[in-house]
């Protein structure tokens, strides 16, 4: 069983930046495109950014130019740097599997955008 471990979240003003990652318990990512999802109260979860094992990543529009998405398969870890904050950007984040969802949802970590 493949756990995910979402750390590096917390509360930013707006304008801030954040880096949060994300530790598998054995190596997936080389197989795996890999996203990171967010899902902000009272809101359904969604895809914010996917990496592919090569080739190029996405973004939804509200955090194209603002969020990169990167891994780094030896640490099996995938990080989102994420810039500019606004407080739409306020949600608790996951990770998994992209587009479809292979394993368990991990814990998450709470991004909070607010002055």
């Amino acid at each position: 069983q493949v756990q995910l471990v979402e750390s590096g979240g917390g509360l930013v003003q707006p304008g801030g930046s954040l880096r949060i990652s994300c530790a598998a318990s054995r190596s997936i990512f080389s197989f795996n495109t890999m996203g990171w999802y967010r899902q902000a109260p009272g809101k359904q979860r969604e895809l914010v950014a996917t990496i592919p094992r090569g080739g190029s990543t996405t973004y939804i529009d509200s955090v194209k130019g603002r969020f990169a998405i990167s891994r780094d398969n030896a640490k099996n870890t995938v990080y989102l740097q994420m810039n500019s904050l606004k407080p739409e950007d306020t949600a608790v984040y996951y990770c998994n599997t992209a587009p479809s969802v292979k394993y368990s949802w991990g814990q998450g970590t709470q991004v909070t955008v607010s002055s």
